[in-house]
C-alpha cells in the first residue's frame, strides 16, 4: 500500500507532523513502535517555560496541536518572569502525563487521512536520490512520496545507570537498531548524544512541609489562541521547591566514578543547559545548594518527579542521594533515574525546510536532529509536515525568519551552526526576542498558518477581530486627551506619577512606567479582551525599543535577500579564509545573511563573497 507521507515515530514531533500532513489533505501513515506511548513524556511532566512556552504559542498560531492539547491536560499554569520585561515572559504548564497522551491519541484517531500502524521501521527505500518508502521489521515495504523521521531517542538507544548498559528505549522498549546504519550508508554523519531523567518518588513517602509551596497563578491562562480557558485557579495542583545540601553533594563526590558519565561508560555528548546533578556538583563546585522542584506527574498515579535531579548513578547511590534531601528522608523510589544514549544526524545536512540535503523528500524532526525538549521537537515536526505537504503540492515551502519566530531561530541554528550537544532553545539565542513575545505569536504567524491551510475559518475570524480591536484601542488612546484638574492630578500622585499642567493623550500617559492599562480605566472605558489590552500596552510602552529592533531586523533581511545559488563553486571565490571556504562548502547557505551566521566565516569573507555574487549576477 502506498501513502503520500509516512511519519516514523509517534512522539511530539511525529504527532505534529502527521496531523499537519493529514489535515492538508495528504494520505498519511504514522508508524510507531508502541501506540500506547504516542505523545509520551518520558522525562519532565511539563510543557512550556522560558522560550519554550513561546514556541508552543507559535505552534498554535501556525495551526499545530500542542497548545490545544496541553490546555486540555494541565495540572497547573504559571506565567514565568512576570516581574521582568515582556521579551522573557513565558507560560509553563504542569502536565498530566496520562491525560496528555490520551487526548493526543484521541485527536490522531479521529483525524481524516491518517492511519496509525504499530511497527518498527528497519530501513528506508531510496531510488535515484529520492525517498520511496520504508521497510518494516516484518519485511513489509510501504511506499510514500515523502517520509518524515521523528525517531526521538530510539536510534540505537542504550539506557545507563552506573556501569550498567542496556539496549533499550525510555520505557524498556525495543530501540531502533538498524535505521541509523541505513542513514549512515546514505551518507549521513551520525552523532552520539546523551540525555537523562530524574527519579520518581512515591507521593505518600514525601514530607512536603519541608519544601516551599509553589502554587499555580491565581488567574486563568491558556496556550491556545483558539479557546479561552475558564477554570478555578484554586483547583490547580501545587509543586514544591527544595534544595540540595552539603550531605547530598558529598555523597555525589564520594561516588563520582560510579556514575555512567564520570566512570567513562558514556559515549554520547550530554546537554550543556540541562546537566545531571553530578555534573552540576562538579561544574559549579562553589554553589552550596541547587534548587529542585517536586512535581506531580498525573492525577491517576502518585509519582513525583524531582526536577533538576537527573543522574546516572547506580541505584544504591541514588537511594542515598535522594534520602539526603529535605522531606525525602523516607522516600520510596518508584522509578530510578537513568541516562540514555542515542544516535542523531548532523543537522548541517538539512535544508532550512527540514528536508535532508542527501535524500529528496526525506525530512527529519526532533531529537534525531540533535535537539532536546518536547517543544523543540513539536515545532520541527509541524514545520516538516507543512513543508513536505507544500512540496508535494508544488507550492512554495515555509521558512520562518529569525525575526519572525523562535521556531525560525531554532531551525536556522540547526542548519547553519550545527549541534555539538543536545540543543535547547533559550531566550538568549534570539537576537530579536523583544519582537518574539508570548503575547504576539498569533500576530506574527497566524497569516502563515492560514495561508498554509491549517487555521480554520473560525480561528481566523477571531484573529481578525483581535487585530481590529487592537487598532481601535490604539486609535482611541491616541485621540483621547485628559486635561489637568484636581481629581486627575490627585489620582496621578496616588500612583506615584507626576502631575500634568497641560492636556495629555492617554497614549502618552501610558508610556509612563508607573502607569498601566488598569489605571487608564479611570479615564476611559476599556471593554476589550485582556489579550488586546496587553498587546496595546506593550506596543506603547516599548515602542522605541520595538522600532529599533525592527530596524535591526530590516538590515538582517537585506542580507537574507541576497541569495546564494545552490551550485556555487566556493573555490572560485577569491580572498576568503580556508576555514570559511570549508564551512561554506559544508553548510552551503542559501543567503548571505545565513552565511554570516556560520561559525568561522568572518565579515571580511562575507565581503568577498558579496563581491563575487555581484560579479556573477552582472555577468549572468
Amino acid at each position: 500500500m502506498n501513502y503520500d507521507v509516512i511519519v516514523v515515530g509517534g512522539g511530539h514531533a511525529g504527532c505534529e507532523a502527521c496531523l499537519a500532513t493529514s489535515r492538508l489533505g495528504l494520505k498519511t501513515l504514522l508508524v510507531t513502535g508502541n501506540i500506547d506511548n504516542i505523545a509520551d513524556m518520558p522525562c519532565n511532566p511539563s510543557i512550556g517555560g522560558p522560550a519554550k512556552g513561546i514556541v508552543v504559542r507559535e505552534i498554535d498560531a501556525l495551526g499545530g496541536e500542542m497548545g490545544k492539547n496541553i490546555d486540555k491536560s494541565f495540572l497547573q499554569m504559571k506565567m514565568l518572569n512576570t516581574k521582568k520585561g515582556p521579551a522573557v515572559r513565558a507560560l509553563r504548564a504542569q502536565a498530566d502525563k496520562i491525560t496528555y497522551k490520551k487526548e493526543m491519541l484521541h485527536t490522531l484517531k479521529k483525524q481524516e487521512n491518517l492511519e496509525i500502524k504499530e511497527s518498527l521501521v528497519e530501513n528506508l527505500l531510496v531510488e535515484n536520490g529520492y525517498i520511496k518508502g520504508v521497510l518494516l521489521n516484518s519485511g513489509e515495504e510501504i511506499g510514500a512520496e515523502a517520509v518524515i523521521l521523528t525517531t526521538g531517542t530510539y536510534l540505537k538507544a542504550v539506557v545507563l545507570h552506573g556501569s550498567s548498559k542496556e539496549s533499550s528505549g525510555p520505557h524498556g522498549e525495543k530501540p531502533s537498531l538498524y535505521l541509523s546504519d541505513c542513514l549512515k550508508d546514505l551518507g549521513f554523519t551520525i552523532k552520539r548524544l546523551k540525555t537523562g531523567t530524574p527519579p520518581r518518588i512515591e507521593k505518600s513517602s514525601i514530607d512536603f512541609s519541608k519544601g516551599i509551596l509553589q502554587p499555580g497563578d491565581d488567574v486563568c491562562y491558556n496556550f491556545s489562541f483558539s479557546k479561552k480557558l475558564d477554570y478555578d485557579p484554586a483547583s490547580q495542583i501545587p509543586c514544591h521547591l527544595i534544595y540540595t545540601n552539603e550531605t547530598t553533594h558529598q555523597i555525589i563526590r564520594d561516588n563520582l566514578e560510579k556514575s555512567s558519565m564520570y566512570g567513562g561508560y558514556v559515549e554520547g555528548v550530554g546537554p550543556r543547559y540541562c546537566p545531571s546533578i553530578e555534573d552540576k556538583i562538579v561544574r559549579f563546585s562553589d554553589k552550596e545548594r541547587h534548587q529542585l522542584f517536586l512535581e506531580p506527574e498525573s492525577i491517576y498515579y502518585d509519582d513525583i518527579y524531582i526536577q533538576g535531579f537527573s543522574t546516572s548513578m547506580p541505584y544504591d547511590v541514588q537511594e542515598k542521594m535522594i534520602r539526603s534531601l529535605p522531606g525525602l528522608e523516607n522516600a520510596v523510589i518508584n522509578k530510578y533515574a537513568y541516562a540514555i544514549e542515542y544516535d542523531a544526524i548532523d543537522s548541517l545536512q538539512l535544508k532550512n525546510t527540514l528536508e535532508t540535503k542527501l535524500v529528496k523528500n526525506l525530512y527529519t524532526a526532533g531529537q534525531i536532529n540533535g535537539t532536546s525538549g518536547y517543544e523543540e521537537a513539536a515545532c520541527q515536526g509541524l514545520i516538516a509536515g507543512i513543508n513536505a505537504s507544500l512540496k508535494l503540492k508544488g507550492k512554495e515551502e515555509l521558512v520562518l525568519k529569525r525575526n519572525e519566530a523562535y521556531i525560525g531561530v531554532l531551525i536556522d541554528d540547526l542548519v547553519v551552526k550545527g549541534v555539538i550537544d543536545p540543543y535547547r532553545l533559550l531566550t538568549s539565542r534570539a537576537e530579536y526576542r523583544l519582537l518574539l513575545r508570548h503575547d504576539n505569536a498569533d500576530i506574527r504567524l497566524r497569516e502563515y498558518g492560514r495561508k498554509v491551510g491549517l487555521v480554520s475559518d473560525e480561528e481566523y475570524k477571531r484573529y481578525q477581530q483581535k487585530l481590529d480591536d487592537i487598532i481601535e484601542l490604539n486609535d482611541r488612546l491616541l485621540t483621547t486627551k485628559i486635561n489637568p484638574s484636581d481629581d486627575v492630578n490627585n489620582y496621578l500622585v496616588s500612583l506615584g506619577s507626576a502631575i500634568i499642567y497641560d492636556g495629555i493623550k492617554l497614549y502618552d500617559l501610558l508610556k509612563r512606567p508607573e502607569i498601566n492599562m488598569t489605571n487608564i480605566t479611570k479615564f476611559i472605558d476599556l471593554d476589550y479582551d485582556p489579550e488586546v489590552l496587553e498587546q496595546v500596552e506593550i506596543n506603547i510602552k516599548y515602542e522605541g525599543y520595538i522600532t529599533k529592533a525592527n530596524k535591526e531586523a530590516e538590515k538582517m533581511l537585506q542580507m537574507e535577500n541576497v541569495k546564494i545559488p545552490d551550485d556555487i563553486d566556493y573555490d572560485k571565490v577569491i580572498n576568503i579564509a580556508s576555514e570559511a571556504r570549508q564551512k561554506l562548502e559544508e553548510v552551503r547557505p542559501t543567503s548571505l545573511g545565513q552565511a554570516l551566521r556560520i561559525s568561522g566565516v568572518n565579515p571580511s569573507d562575507i565581503a568577498m563573497l558579496s563581491m563575487y555574487l555581484k560579479k556573477e549576477n552582472k555577468n549572468g
